[in-house]
């Protein structure tokens, strides 16, 4: 079956942007094709700086043909609305359509539409130019003499060509020839911009990686990563030295470079009295370069590798020379910057330490946090005052707690940060420690910012969990003040990370956490949060459910033990049977709740009349549903959830015997309301712990 090669060919990619828009044409393609009838065996996509690529193989030489009834009006039906189907059909009389009859609806017209299928060729060439002309680049530009005309065509940078091939690998494939401006599709690129820059004829996609290989272009951008990864490691392990991998700058170079060549360079070891997260910081961000470290200190080697485009005449010398000069000069910046932020502030050197002196700066700054909730000052006053107040909750020492708290966003306004902002936090931490802080209220300078994601560690030290807590919260409950809530996928404030972070630290360190007297809004909001992490975590969403619909739940881990307290009892037979005669009492009192109205069984049993009248087996559920319930209720004041979830299992045997020989809906009225009361009675209990409604299956 014939295979489709495309490949858009442009003067730059920027890295970002490559794996997307590989994906993008890989989707438009293909829906555009199965859209008309065209299904395929396979497809891949691939991205290099220079050209995206796609490979569809196992098209069909031409789309089937296609069949389809198309439904008219009634018979009968006024004229305008008889002439609309016949067009809308393609027919010339009613003589060509069918009439159906339904028992509901009567009688209708029916046309039988078929539509002889087109060669794939032929498709093609009416959808691709379409998917160039509009394709989805987030940004696009328009060049040359034919920018200033209406229509022309936008793209990355300028698209200098167009491969396009069609055909079965048995035979020389078709050129599906199409224009976009100046450009026509035809079966030649280019190899490497420096290395191979000729036109490369190619017939198919097999021959078509081949020959890019041969002219310096690796195509896969994995297969790239694999290279400069394997390479880096084995220049590293040479040195004695461990690469510190760094996958999302792996997938930046590999996006810059078509022809990886790893080389190694070197900065002088004075710079090492630098943070090595600073270091690593200077040389990702200004050269893409990865750090090394020494495996028997842990610390930061003067080494780094570097990745080229080009295989150079000298070995790579030059380039590597150019590199270093880079890297010496913006570690020069980066150690005056250090060591300026441990000096004094000539306006505030009678605030105390230098952590202090910069925060006496960022108050008298009044930096805006945001406008409708003040400064970073008024901010910072009310996570120490935050911070205070959950000390005693997580166990932290009130005094180092605010201490803390005053300090957090003191590196904010430090120069090493307004160079490098993804190292805050860090770097309160490390000044901290230099001007002699507590070790847990220089920890938490670092660690109030965790987790920012649901691989990052949640900090530990209660002083860290006091401001972590009091930071998030402090976020969650200003910006709900002022009704700046997430929105579908719009998050700006990225409002669900913080809130997942609460739940996180309270979780995973067994801290009780009262959400009571909090915006009902930010109480639900936190709900669906935790839903999230527990599904995450492999709980059932229904149990999640069944829990949350038990009633108002406040404490973020009593809930969890609460789900995985029922999940333990229904995989018991007693929970599978107990949640069966549960189902059974909820369907009888539904139905005969649509008779009597809503609530018509909600009061207390009548005692005498069981006593009276009642069926042993009414009589023992009646008396063991008054025991368990008292025990289950008991069990759950005491946060024993297991031990509620037994006191339930106890009324099985009961439940059981009840349905097998009482008759619910008695003759006799008093009876009937009775025994409705009854299972109203067992519906209340199991509510106690979870609503057993919302549980599925």
């Amino acid at each position: 079956m014939p295979d489709l090669l495309l490949e858009l060919f442009s003067e730059e990619i920027p890295a970002r942007m490559q794996r997307k828009a590989a994906e993008d044409l890989k989707t438009l393609v293909t829906n555009a094709l199965v859209d008309r009838g065209c299904v395929y065996e396979g497809a891949k996509a691939f991205s290099t700086p220079r050209r995206l690529t796609l490979h569809i193989a196992g098209l069909p030489a031409r789309a089937p043909d296609q069949r389809e009834e198309k439904k008219g009006p009634r018979v009968g039906a006024p004229d305008a609305a008889i002439q609309g189907f016949l067009k809308s059909a393609g027919l010339s009389s009613l003589d060509q359509a069918k009439i159906e009859s339904d028992p509901k609806k009567g009688e209708f017209y029916v046309a039988i539409v078929e539509k002889k299928g087109q060669p794939t060729d032929a498709i093609l060439k009416e959808i691709l130019p379409e998917i160039v002309r509009t394709f989805p680049w987030p940004k696009s530009m328009r060049w040359g003499k034919a920018s200033a005309e209406a229509g022309a065509l936008r793209w990355v940078r300028p698209l200098q060509s167009i491969l396009c091939t069609f055909g079965p690998e048995t035979e020389t494939p078709e050129i599906i020839a199409f224009s976009i401006g100046d450009t026509t599709a035809g079966d030649t690129t280019q190899g490497h911009r420096f290395l191979a820059p000729g036109q490369i004829t190619v017939r198919r996609f097999e021959d078509y990686e081949q020959k890019l290989f041969a002219a310096k272009v690796v195509l896969d951008a994995d297969r790239r990563k694999d290279i400069i990864l394997h390479e880096a490691k084995n220049a590293a392990f040479a040195r004695g030295l461990d690469l510190v991998e760094d996958e999302g700058l792996l997938e930046e170079v590999a996006g810059l470079v078509e022809w990886p060549v790893v080389l190694m360079g070197e900065f002088d070891p004075a710079f090492l009295v630098i943070p090595d997260e600073v270091v690593r910081a200077t040389i990702r961000a200004n050269q893409k370069c990865f750090v090394l470290r020494n495996p028997k200190t842990g610390k930061l080697s003067n080494k780094f590798i570097l990745v080229s485009n080009i295989e150079a005449s000298d070995g790579g010398q030059a380039i590597v020379a150019g590199n270093q000069r880079v890297v010496r000069a913006r570690l020069s910046d980066a150690r005056h910057f250090w060591e300026i932020d441990q000096k004094a502030l000539p306006d505030f050197a009678d605030k105390g330490k230098p952590l202090d002196q910069r925060l006496a700066k960022l108050r008298a700054l009044d930096i805006v946090f945001h406008e409708k909730l003040g400064t970073q000052g008024a901010r910072i006053d009310r996570i120490i005052a935050l911070a205070d107040q959950l000390a005693p909750t997580v166990g932290a020492d009130s005094a180092r707690a605010k201490r803390a708290a005053a300090l957090a966003k003191a590196d904010l306004v430090t120069e090493m940060v307004g160079e490098f902002p993804e190292v805050q936090g860090l770097m309160g931490r490390r000044y901290a420690e230099l001007q002699g802080e507590d070790a847990s209220v220089a920890a938490a300078l670092e660690d109030h910012y965790k987790p920012q994601g649901p691989s990052d560690r949640v900090p530990t030290d209660p002083v860290a969990i006091a401001v972590a807590l009091a930071d998030k919260l402090d976020t969650l409950t200003g910006f709900w003040s002022i009704d700046e809530k997430p929105t579908g996928s719009k998050d700006p404030y990225a409002l669900r990370r913080a809130a997942l972070g609460v739940i996180r630290i309270v979780i995973e360190n067994n801290l009780r956490l009262s959400l009571a007297g909090y915006d009902p809004d930010l109480k639900a909001f936190f709900a669906d949060r935790l839903k999230v992490y527990l599904r995450d975590k492999g709980a059932r969403h229904d149990l999640i459910d069944a829990v949350y619909g038990a009633g108002d739940q406040d404490d973020l881990l009593m809930v969890v033990r609460r789900v995985e307290a029922l999940g333990d009892f229904l995989a018991t037979e007693d929970g599978k049977n107990l949640l069966a005669g549960f189902r059974r009492a909820a369907n009888i009192l539904k139905a005969e709740e649509k008779k009597d109205g809503a609530g018509a069984f909600d009061g207390a049993v009548d005692a005498a009349l069981i006593e009276a009248k009642g069926l042993p087996e009414e009589k023992a559920l009646a008396a063991l549903l008054e025991t368990a319930s008292a025990q289950a209720q008991s069990a759950i004041n005491q946060e024993d959830f297991a031990g509620a979830m037994k006191a339930l299992a106890a009324l099985r045997p009961a439940v059981d015997a009840f349905f097998d020989k009482v008759t619910v809906n008695d003759a006799d009225p008093a009876l009937r309301l009775n025994r409705l009361k009854l299972l109203s009675g067992l519906r209340r209990a199991t509510r106690s712990v979870a609503d057993f409604g919302a549980i599925a299956g």
